[in-house]
C-alpha cells in the first residue's frame, strides 16, 4: 500500500519507521540533528538503520503472543513521551467525536491508537515468520458476499483500506491467496531504510515500485488483470490528484488515484478494514465491491469508499491512527458549520479552490 512519512504524526502506510525512532522525535532529538550539518546526518541514518536492522533481526525470534504485550508497552511510552503526537491525537478526537466530553476517555483512545500502531509495527518486522501455511493462525476473513474473492480473482481489483488496526497484513495475507499486488511506496528519508521494508512488504509476493511513475505502470498492472491497494485516509495535498471527502463529519483533501484507476479500468473498488481481535490477531473484513464508477465524478466514488468503513471506526475508534494530521486544511466558514476543526488546521486557498470544484 502506498506510503511512507518522516514522523509519527506524519505516518502515512504503516510501518516507515520503528516507534524507537518515534520515540527519538517525540524527545526533539530528531529536531536537534536535523539542525547539524550532514555528517551528522549520515551519522543519524546509520543509527536508525542499525535499530532497524537490530528488530528485524530479533523481533521475529518473539514468539507472537509477546507481539501485543510489547506493543502496548512502546505505544503507552509514546504517548508518554511524545506530547506533538498525543496533542494531535486528542485533537482529531475532540473534533471528530465532540459527542464524547469525558477528557478521560479520549485520552484512553488516544493511548489505545498509539499501541495499535505500535502493534503494527512490531508485526511488520515479525513478518518473516508468516507463510502461506501458517497465515491463518493469526488473521481470519469476513466476506460480505461468500464470492467477493472469485470475482476479483477473475479480473482483478483495487483494495482500499484506512490506517486501521494492522493495515499492513491486509495486502500482505493476500499475497498468501494468490493476489499478487503493486505496492507504491515512497522512498525514505534515510535511504538505507528502504531495503528493509521492501523486503516485508514483499515477502508474500507483491512487487514495490518508486513513486516515481507509479500511476502508468499501476494502469498497466490493472488493466492485465492485476491488483493494486491504497490507503484512502491519507491527507493529500489540494492541488496533487486530490479530492475531498466528509470524514466523521468533517472535510479533508485525500487521493483520488484510486477512483481514476477504477473508472478508467472498470475493475471494482473493494473496500477492506484489519479490526483487531481480543486474542491478539486481527480479522480481516471485506466489503462489497463497488462498480461501475466510469460516469461518475471521482470525488463521489473517493466519499462512498470512505463510507463503507467509517461507521466501524466509529464503533471501535482506538486502532484508527489518530496521532496523524488527517485534518491538515481548514475549511471556509460555510462549510464548517458549527464544528471544531483540530487546532493544527490552516486556511489554504488551493483547498478553497478543490472545494469549490468539486462540492
Amino acid at each position: 500500500m502506498e506510503r511512507r512519512g518522516r514522523s509519527f504524526e506524519q505516518a502515512t502506510t504503516g510501518c516507515e519507521k520503528t516507534l524507537v525512532v518515534h520515540l527519538a522525535k517525540g524527545t526533539g532529538i530528531d529536531n536537534y540533528m536535523d539542525a547539524m550539518p550532514s555528517a551528522w546526518k549520515q551519522i543519524r541514518h546509520r543509527i536508525e538503520w542499525l535499530a532497524l536492522k537490530a528488530a528485524a533481526v530479533t523481533i521475529p525470534v518473539f514468539g507472537r503472543n509477546a507481539l501485543p504485550f510489547l506493543g502496548c508497552a512502546l505505544g503507552s511510552a509514546a504517548y508518554a513521551l511524545d506530547s506533538r503526537s498525543r496533542r494531535d491525537a486528542l485533537d482529531n478526537l475532540k473534533a471528530a467525536f465532540p459527542e464524547i466530553t469525558d477528557e478521560r476517555k479520549r485520552k484512553r483512545i488516544a493511548r489505545r491508537s498509539l499501541q495499535a500502531f505500535a502493534q503494527a509495527q512490531l508485526d511488520a518486522f515479525w513478518t518473516p515468520r508468516l507463510d502461506a501455511d501458517n497465515y491463518l493462525e493469526f488473521v481470519s476473513f469476513e466476506f460480505e458476499s461468500p464470492d467477493i474473492e472469485e470475482r476479483a480473482r477473475e479480473k482483478g481489483a483495487i483494495w482500499v483500506t484506512p490506517h486501521y488496526g494492522n493495515f499492513e497484513w491486509i495486502s500482505l495475507v493476500f499475497g498468501f491467496r494468490g493476489f499478487p499486488f503493486k505496492v507504491i511506496a515512497q522512498p525514505f528519508k534515510n535511504p538505507l531504510l528502504d531495503p528493509i521494508f521492501t523486503s516485508h512488504r514483499e515477502h508474500s509476493g507483491h512487487e514495490v515500485i518508486p513513486q516515481k511513475g507509479a500511476a502508468l505502470k499501476l494502469f498497466r498492472h490493472l488493466k492485465s488483470g492485476g491488483h493494486a491497494a491504497f490507503l484512502i485516509d491519507l491527507s493529500q495535498a489540494p492541488d496533487q490528484a486530490a479530492t475531498i471527502v466528509q470524514c466523521h463529519g468533517l472535510y479533508t483533501s485525500v487521493t483520488k488515484t484510486h477512483a481514476e484507476l477504477a473508472a478508467r479500468t472498470g475493475l471494482p473498488l473493494i473496500p477492506t478494514i484489519c479490526v483487531p481481535r481480543e486474542d491478539g490477531g486481527y480479522c480481516m473484513r471485506i466489503f462489497d465491491p463497488i462498480e461501475d464508477v466510469a460516469e461518475r465524478p471521482p470525488r463521489e466514488v473517493a466519499q462512498e469508499c470512505w463510507d463503507r468503513i467509517e461507521p466501524h471506526i466509529a464503533a471501535d475508534p482506538a486502532p484508527w491512527l489518530w496521532a496523524y494530521k488527517h485534518w491538515r486544511y481548514l475549511p471556509k466558514d460555510e462549510l464548517r458549520a458549527t464544528r471544531p476543526y483540530p487546532s493544527y488546521a490552516n486556511p489554504s486557498k488551493k483547498f478553497d479552490k478543490l472545494a469549490d470544484e468539486v462540492l
